[in-house]
């Protein structure tokens, strides 16, 4: 069983991430994509009212196209709610927790696992958002073929962002709702 305290303590910031395990090139395209994303204010209203405390882990490749088009909006929502505590881990870091976190029987990224105050996993999520999903689908499973890799549009960033937004209110709530951390802060 995952230490999740110990993973959380061995994982870094989103800058020391890019700073420990990016080239240039791949920072270059982590920082045009954070610059891209944008939370409107009902969607930071929303973050800011977050009450419990939540770490979050994100196993990540600075090297993955996926993790540089998703990541980014992890960063943004950090800092628009206090509670989170946000960090990443590099997929190689620790084995354990990349066996831990295979989907399909693949090392992917990203993959985020949500936690209580106390280590309890609350949830996790990866590697890609269903609107992602949908348009892979469309390019590779149809008459059309895929381009390569190519920046996801303003509209996609939005359904990007709104997606894992849903994501991290889910596990909020499931914090804010669990009896055991109710029975604690006595709310």
């Amino acid at each position: 069983m995952i230490d999740w305290s110990n993973v959380f303590a061995e994982s870094l910031s989103y800058r020391e991430f890019l700073d420990s395990h990016a080239n240039q090139s791949q920072r270059e395209r982590w920082d045009a994509m954070h610059a891209r994303f944008a939370l409107t204010p009902a969607q930071k209203g929303l973050l800011n009212a977050f009450t419990r405390r939540m770490p979050v882990i994100c196993l990540a490749g600075a090297w993955c196209g996926d993790c540089i088009n998703q990541c980014p909006v992890f960063e943004h929502l950090a800092q628009a709610a206090p509670v989170i505590e946000l960090r990443f881990l590099d997929r190689e870091a620790l084995p354990a927790v990349r066996e831990e976190l295979m989907i399909n029987g693949g090392a992917r990224v990203p993959v985020v696992v949500f936690l209580s105050e106390d280590w309890q996993e609350v949830s996790r999520y990866g590697e890609r958002t269903l609107s992602i999903y949908r348009k892979l689908a469309a390019d590779q499973l149809g008459p059309s073929c895929p381009t390569g890799l190519v920046p996801p549009t303003d509209e996609a960033l939005a359904t990007i962002t709104a997606e894992w937004l849903a994501e991290f209110e889910r596990a909020h709530l499931v914090l804010r709702l669990s009896p055991r951390l109710r029975s604690k802060h006595g709310d």
